[in-house]
Protein backbone atom coordinates (compact mmCIF):
# COMPACT_ATOMS: atom_id res chain seq x y z
CA UNK A 1 0.00 0.00 0.00
CA UNK A 2 1.39 3.41 -0.98
CA UNK A 3 1.77 6.20 1.57
CA UNK A 4 -1.02 8.12 -0.16
CA UNK A 5 -3.36 5.13 -0.04
CA UNK A 6 -2.48 4.50 3.61
CA UNK A 7 -3.32 8.08 4.56
CA UNK A 8 -6.62 7.80 2.72
CA UNK A 9 -7.43 4.55 4.51
CA UNK A 10 -6.64 6.00 7.93
CA UNK A 11 -8.75 9.08 7.20
CA UNK A 12 -11.69 6.90 6.19
CA UNK A 13 -11.39 4.90 9.41
CA UNK A 14 -11.24 8.12 11.40
CA UNK A 15 -14.39 9.42 9.71
CA UNK A 16 -16.12 6.11 10.37
CA UNK A 17 -15.34 6.27 14.08
CA UNK A 18 -16.40 9.90 14.18
CA UNK A 19 -19.71 8.99 12.57
CA UNK A 20 -20.30 6.21 15.10
CA UNK A 21 -19.38 8.32 18.13
CA UNK A 22 -22.23 10.01 19.97
CA UNK A 23 -22.11 12.61 22.72
CA UNK A 24 -25.82 12.18 23.38
CA UNK A 25 -25.78 9.76 26.29
CA UNK A 26 -26.58 9.84 29.99
CA UNK A 27 -23.41 10.88 31.83
CA UNK A 28 -22.22 10.68 35.42
CA UNK A 29 -20.44 13.35 37.47
CA UNK A 30 -17.15 12.54 35.72
CA UNK A 31 -18.67 12.96 32.28
CA UNK A 32 -18.49 9.23 31.57
CA UNK A 33 -21.28 7.70 29.47
CA UNK A 34 -23.60 5.39 31.43
CA UNK A 35 -26.52 3.27 30.29
CA UNK A 36 -28.80 4.76 32.94
CA UNK A 37 -28.78 6.66 36.21
CA UNK A 38 -31.23 7.62 38.93
CA UNK A 39 -30.77 10.70 41.09
CA UNK A 40 -32.61 11.75 44.25
CA UNK A 41 -32.03 15.44 44.99
CA UNK A 42 -32.30 16.18 48.71
CA UNK A 43 -34.66 18.85 50.07
CA UNK A 44 -33.38 22.16 51.39
CA UNK A 45 -32.75 21.45 55.06
CA UNK A 46 -29.30 22.85 55.93
CA UNK A 47 -27.36 22.40 52.71
CA UNK A 48 -29.14 24.75 50.30
CA UNK A 49 -31.10 21.94 48.65
CA UNK A 50 -28.39 21.17 46.07
CA UNK A 51 -27.04 17.84 47.34
CA UNK A 52 -28.10 14.59 45.72
CA UNK A 53 -27.88 10.82 45.88
CA UNK A 54 -26.70 9.14 42.69
CA UNK A 55 -27.05 5.57 41.41
CA UNK A 56 -26.20 3.80 38.15
CA UNK A 57 -25.41 0.24 37.04
CA UNK A 58 -21.95 0.40 38.61
CA UNK A 59 -22.64 1.90 42.06
CA UNK A 60 -24.56 -0.96 43.69
CA UNK A 61 -26.98 1.50 45.30
CA UNK A 62 -27.08 5.12 46.43
CA UNK A 63 -23.97 7.27 46.71
CA UNK A 64 -23.93 10.83 48.01
CA UNK A 65 -22.36 12.97 45.30
CA UNK A 66 -19.65 15.53 46.00
CA UNK A 67 -21.18 17.77 43.32
CA UNK A 68 -24.13 20.15 43.59
CA UNK A 69 -27.20 19.87 41.39
CA UNK A 70 -26.38 23.10 39.53
CA UNK A 71 -22.66 22.37 39.19
CA UNK A 72 -21.06 22.87 35.77
CA UNK A 73 -19.28 19.54 36.33
CA UNK A 74 -22.13 17.48 37.81
CA UNK A 75 -24.29 14.85 36.13
CA UNK A 76 -26.87 17.33 34.81
CA UNK A 77 -24.32 19.63 33.16
CA UNK A 78 -22.49 16.62 31.73
CA UNK A 79 -25.70 15.08 30.38
CA UNK A 80 -27.09 18.35 28.98
CA UNK A 81 -23.81 19.41 27.33
CA UNK A 82 -24.92 18.60 23.74
CA UNK A 83 -28.03 20.75 24.26
CA UNK A 84 -26.13 23.63 25.89
CA UNK A 85 -23.56 23.51 23.07
CA UNK A 86 -26.39 23.52 20.51
CA UNK A 87 -27.67 26.80 21.92
CA UNK A 88 -24.45 28.54 20.89
CA UNK A 89 -23.62 26.57 17.74
CA UNK A 90 -26.23 24.43 16.03
CA UNK A 91 -24.86 21.04 15.08
CA UNK A 92 -26.32 19.06 12.20
CA UNK A 93 -28.11 15.83 13.00
CA UNK A 94 -28.99 16.72 16.60
CA UNK A 95 -32.52 16.93 17.96
CA UNK A 96 -34.11 17.71 21.31
CA UNK A 97 -37.42 18.27 23.05
CA UNK A 98 -38.00 19.76 26.49
CA UNK A 99 -41.39 19.21 28.09
CA UNK A 100 -42.85 20.29 31.41
CA UNK A 101 -46.35 20.85 32.78
CA UNK A 102 -44.81 23.73 34.77
CA UNK A 103 -42.48 25.16 32.11
CA UNK A 104 -40.04 28.05 32.63
CA UNK A 105 -40.96 31.59 31.65
CA UNK A 106 -42.32 32.76 29.29
CA UNK A 107 -44.37 29.57 28.81
CA UNK A 108 -47.51 28.29 30.49
CA UNK A 109 -48.93 24.79 29.97
CA UNK A 110 -52.72 24.29 29.73
CA UNK A 111 -54.05 21.59 32.07
CA UNK A 112 -55.29 19.67 29.03
CA UNK A 113 -51.69 18.53 28.56
CA UNK A 114 -50.10 15.78 30.60
CA UNK A 115 -48.67 16.16 34.10
CA UNK A 116 -45.16 15.26 32.97
CA UNK A 117 -41.61 16.60 32.89
CA UNK A 118 -38.65 15.51 30.85
CA UNK A 119 -35.85 15.98 28.33
CA UNK A 120 -35.34 14.07 25.09
CA UNK A 121 -32.08 14.48 23.13
CA UNK A 122 -30.83 12.37 20.25
CA UNK A 123 -28.71 12.06 17.14
CA UNK A 124 -28.71 9.32 14.49
CA UNK A 125 -26.85 6.89 16.75
CA UNK A 126 -28.05 7.32 20.32
CA UNK A 127 -30.26 9.46 22.44
CA UNK A 128 -31.50 9.81 25.99
CA UNK A 129 -34.79 10.13 27.80
CA UNK A 130 -34.45 12.06 31.07
CA UNK A 131 -37.64 11.90 33.12
CA UNK A 132 -37.77 14.16 36.20
CA UNK A 133 -40.05 15.93 38.67
CA UNK A 134 -38.65 19.49 38.73
CA UNK A 135 -40.82 22.48 37.70
CA UNK A 136 -39.21 25.05 35.38
CA UNK A 137 -36.31 22.72 34.55
CA UNK A 138 -34.36 23.18 32.44
CA UNK A 139 -34.42 26.97 32.24
CA UNK A 140 -35.26 28.36 28.81
CA UNK A 141 -32.25 28.35 26.46
CA UNK A 142 -29.75 29.26 29.15
CA UNK A 143 -26.47 27.68 30.21
CA UNK A 144 -27.67 28.34 33.78
CA UNK A 145 -29.89 25.29 33.41
CA UNK A 146 -30.99 24.82 37.03
CA UNK A 147 -33.86 26.98 38.39
CA UNK A 148 -33.25 28.22 41.94
CA UNK A 149 -36.90 27.39 42.67
CA UNK A 150 -35.88 23.74 42.37
CA UNK A 151 -33.76 23.88 45.55
CA UNK A 152 -36.59 23.76 48.10
CA UNK A 153 -37.98 20.25 47.64
CA UNK A 154 -36.63 16.77 46.96
CA UNK A 155 -36.80 15.73 43.29
CA UNK A 156 -36.07 12.58 41.27
CA UNK A 157 -34.37 12.05 37.88
CA UNK A 158 -34.11 8.97 35.68
CA UNK A 159 -31.95 9.05 32.56
CA UNK A 160 -31.75 6.15 30.11
CA UNK A 161 -29.54 5.97 27.02
CA UNK A 162 -31.38 4.45 24.06
CA UNK A 163 -30.40 3.57 20.50
CA UNK A 164 -31.88 5.92 17.89
CA UNK A 165 -34.51 3.46 16.66
CA UNK A 166 -36.23 3.30 20.09
CA UNK A 167 -37.35 6.93 19.80
CA UNK A 168 -40.19 5.92 17.50
CA UNK A 169 -41.76 4.06 20.45
CA UNK A 170 -40.73 6.78 22.91
CA UNK A 171 -42.49 9.32 20.70
CA UNK A 172 -45.66 7.23 20.84
CA UNK A 173 -45.46 7.00 24.63
CA UNK A 174 -45.06 10.77 24.89
CA UNK A 175 -48.08 11.15 22.62
CA UNK A 176 -50.21 9.20 25.12
CA UNK A 177 -48.75 11.24 27.96
CA UNK A 178 -49.62 14.34 25.85
CA UNK A 179 -46.45 16.04 27.01
CA UNK A 180 -46.31 19.83 26.81
CA UNK A 181 -43.26 20.61 24.69
CA UNK A 182 -42.01 24.13 25.43
CA UNK A 183 -38.81 23.99 23.39
CA UNK A 184 -37.71 21.65 20.62
CA UNK A 185 -35.82 21.18 17.41
CA UNK A 186 -36.31 17.79 15.78
CA UNK A 187 -34.85 17.35 12.26
CA UNK A 188 -37.42 16.54 9.58
CA UNK A 189 -35.72 13.23 8.84
CA UNK A 190 -36.15 12.02 12.44
CA UNK A 191 -39.10 9.93 13.70
CA UNK A 192 -42.43 11.59 12.90
CA UNK A 193 -43.87 10.22 16.17
CA UNK A 194 -41.40 12.38 18.08
CA UNK A 195 -41.74 15.40 15.79
CA UNK A 196 -45.49 15.66 16.21
CA UNK A 197 -45.21 15.54 20.02
CA UNK A 198 -42.54 18.25 19.88
CA UNK A 199 -44.91 20.35 17.76
CA UNK A 200 -47.85 19.61 20.12
CA UNK A 201 -49.87 18.42 17.12
CA UNK A 202 -50.80 14.82 17.99
CA UNK A 203 -52.68 12.88 20.66
CA UNK A 204 -54.52 9.51 20.88
CA UNK A 205 -57.86 9.44 19.06
CA UNK A 206 -59.17 5.98 19.94
CA UNK A 207 -59.09 3.31 22.65
CA UNK A 208 -57.19 2.02 24.49
CA UNK A 209 -56.39 5.29 26.27
CA UNK A 210 -53.13 3.91 27.62
CA UNK A 211 -49.96 2.30 26.29
CA UNK A 212 -47.43 -0.05 27.91
CA UNK A 213 -44.18 -0.42 25.97
CA UNK A 214 -41.04 -2.45 26.66
CA UNK A 215 -37.93 -0.48 25.72
CA UNK A 216 -34.34 -1.69 25.31
CA UNK A 217 -31.54 0.60 26.43
CA UNK A 218 -28.30 1.02 24.48
CA UNK A 219 -26.67 -1.65 26.66
CA UNK A 220 -29.62 -4.02 26.41
CA UNK A 221 -31.35 -3.32 29.73
CA UNK A 222 -35.15 -3.56 29.68
CA UNK A 223 -37.35 -0.69 30.84
CA UNK A 224 -41.14 -0.58 30.78
CA UNK A 225 -42.87 2.67 29.89
CA UNK A 226 -46.42 3.22 31.17
CA UNK A 227 -48.37 6.06 29.58
CA UNK A 228 -51.97 7.17 30.01
CA UNK A 229 -53.95 9.76 28.10
CA UNK A 230 -56.45 12.12 29.74
CA UNK A 231 -59.40 9.94 28.62
CA UNK A 232 -58.07 6.98 30.65
CA UNK A 233 -59.81 8.62 33.63
CA UNK A 234 -58.04 6.64 36.35
CA UNK A 235 -55.04 6.78 38.65
CA UNK A 236 -51.72 5.83 37.01
CA UNK A 237 -50.77 3.55 39.90
CA UNK A 238 -53.98 1.82 41.03
CA UNK A 239 -55.50 1.94 37.54
CA UNK A 240 -52.56 0.76 35.45
CA UNK A 241 -49.16 -0.04 37.00
CA UNK A 242 -50.42 -2.24 39.88
CA UNK A 243 -52.09 -4.58 37.38
CA UNK A 244 -48.72 -5.38 35.79
CA UNK A 245 -46.72 -6.11 38.96
CA UNK A 246 -46.73 -9.13 41.28
CA UNK A 247 -46.69 -7.46 44.71
CA UNK A 248 -48.15 -4.53 46.65
CA UNK A 249 -47.09 -1.12 45.33
CA UNK A 250 -45.72 1.71 47.51
CA UNK A 251 -46.10 5.13 45.88
CA UNK A 252 -44.22 8.29 46.79
CA UNK A 253 -45.90 11.43 45.46
CA UNK A 254 -46.25 15.09 46.46
CA UNK A 255 -47.76 15.68 49.89
CA UNK A 256 -49.37 19.08 49.21
CA UNK A 257 -52.38 18.10 47.14
CA UNK A 258 -55.89 19.54 47.19
CA UNK A 259 -57.68 16.19 46.79
CA UNK A 260 -55.23 13.34 47.42
CA UNK A 261 -56.19 9.74 46.73
CA UNK A 262 -56.04 7.47 49.77
CA UNK A 263 -54.13 4.21 49.89
CA UNK A 264 -56.18 1.65 47.98
CA UNK A 265 -56.86 -1.90 49.14
CA UNK A 266 -59.92 -2.43 46.95
CA UNK A 267 -60.81 -6.02 46.09
CA UNK A 268 -60.88 -5.04 42.40
CA UNK A 269 -57.11 -4.56 42.47
CA UNK A 270 -54.63 -7.40 42.10
CA UNK A 271 -52.55 -5.85 44.89
CA UNK A 272 -52.71 -2.97 47.37
CA UNK A 273 -51.45 0.54 46.61
CA UNK A 274 -50.00 2.41 49.60
CA UNK A 275 -49.01 6.07 49.85
CA UNK A 276 -45.51 6.64 51.19
CA UNK A 277 -45.57 9.43 53.78
CA UNK A 278 -41.94 9.63 54.96
CA UNK A 279 -38.56 8.59 53.61
CA UNK A 280 -35.08 8.54 55.08
CA UNK A 281 -32.42 9.79 52.67
CA UNK A 282 -28.82 8.72 53.40
CA UNK A 283 -29.38 8.26 57.15
CA UNK A 284 -30.50 11.85 57.47
CA UNK A 285 -33.55 13.23 59.25
CA UNK A 286 -36.89 11.78 58.11
CA UNK A 287 -38.21 13.61 55.05
CA UNK A 288 -41.95 14.26 54.85
CA UNK A 289 -43.84 14.12 51.56
CA UNK A 290 -44.64 17.83 52.05
CA UNK A 291 -41.02 18.72 51.17
CA UNK A 292 -40.47 15.81 48.78
CA UNK A 293 -41.71 16.54 45.25
CA UNK A 294 -40.28 13.27 43.87
CA UNK A 295 -42.58 10.75 42.21
CA UNK A 296 -41.73 7.07 42.32
CA UNK A 297 -43.07 3.68 43.28
CA UNK A 298 -41.61 0.35 44.31
CA UNK A 299 -43.12 -3.08 44.94
CA UNK A 300 -42.87 -4.68 48.37
CA UNK A 301 -40.38 -7.24 47.06
CA UNK A 302 -38.31 -4.64 45.20
CA UNK A 303 -39.00 -6.39 41.92
CA UNK A 304 -40.33 -3.27 40.18
CA UNK A 305 -39.29 0.36 40.60
CA UNK A 306 -40.84 3.21 38.63
CA UNK A 307 -39.83 6.86 38.28
CA UNK A 308 -43.04 8.67 37.49
CA UNK A 309 -44.67 11.86 36.28
CA UNK A 310 -47.78 11.82 38.42
CA UNK A 311 -49.17 12.27 41.91
CA UNK A 312 -52.02 10.26 43.41
CA UNK A 313 -54.68 12.96 43.24
CA UNK A 314 -58.27 13.18 41.99
CA UNK A 315 -57.57 15.83 39.33
CA UNK A 316 -54.64 13.85 37.92
CA UNK A 317 -56.89 10.90 37.14
CA UNK A 318 -58.06 13.05 34.21
CA UNK A 319 -54.61 14.07 33.00
CA UNK A 320 -52.02 12.35 30.89
CA UNK A 321 -48.82 11.09 32.46
CA UNK A 322 -46.58 8.10 32.81
CA UNK A 323 -43.75 6.20 34.44
CA UNK A 324 -40.55 4.46 33.38
CA UNK A 325 -39.96 1.25 35.30
CA UNK A 326 -37.07 -1.13 35.86
CA UNK A 327 -37.01 -4.68 37.22
CA UNK A 328 -33.43 -4.32 38.47
CA UNK A 329 -33.46 -5.73 42.06
CA UNK A 330 -30.59 -3.44 43.10
CA UNK A 331 -32.71 -0.42 42.26
CA UNK A 332 -35.71 -1.91 44.03
CA UNK A 333 -33.74 -2.56 47.20
CA UNK A 334 -32.31 0.97 47.12
CA UNK A 335 -35.80 2.49 47.02
CA UNK A 336 -37.42 0.08 49.48
CA UNK A 337 -34.75 0.94 52.04
CA UNK A 338 -35.82 4.61 51.91
CA UNK A 339 -39.39 4.06 53.13
CA UNK A 340 -40.06 5.00 56.76
CA UNK A 341 -43.83 5.51 56.95
CA UNK A 342 -46.73 4.69 54.68
CA UNK A 343 -50.48 5.21 54.87
CA UNK A 344 -52.61 2.15 55.53
CA UNK A 345 -56.00 1.77 53.90
CA UNK A 346 -58.95 3.43 55.63
CA UNK A 347 -60.31 0.13 56.86
CA UNK A 348 -57.37 -0.04 59.29
CA UNK A 349 -57.26 1.63 62.70
CA UNK A 350 -53.70 2.79 62.17
CA UNK A 351 -52.53 5.51 59.79
CA UNK A 352 -49.01 4.35 59.12
CA UNK A 353 -46.42 1.66 59.57
CA UNK A 354 -42.74 2.11 60.27
CA UNK A 355 -40.54 -0.13 58.13
CA UNK A 356 -43.04 -3.02 58.31
CA UNK A 357 -42.70 -3.85 54.64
Amino acid sequence: MTAHALIGFLLSIGLLFKACYSDVKCRNDRGEAVDWYIVYKLPNVKDGGKMYLYMDESTGGWRLSNEKIDSKTGFLAQTLKPLLDFYTKKTEGFGYMLYNDQPPNPYSAPSSFGHSKGVVMLDRNFGLWLSHSTPKFPTYRSTEFWPSSGNANAQTFLCVTFPYQQFKEIGLQLMYIHAYSFDSEIPKTFHEELRCVAQRSCYPKQKPWFSVERLKSAAGSTFTSFAKYTRFKDDLYSGLIVNKVSENLFVKSWGKLSKPLSSNCSSRLNHHVYNVKEVELQKRKAVSDTVDHSKWSVTSDGGWTCISDMNREVSQMSRGGGAICTEDPRVGQAFRSLILDYELCKTSHSKAHKREL
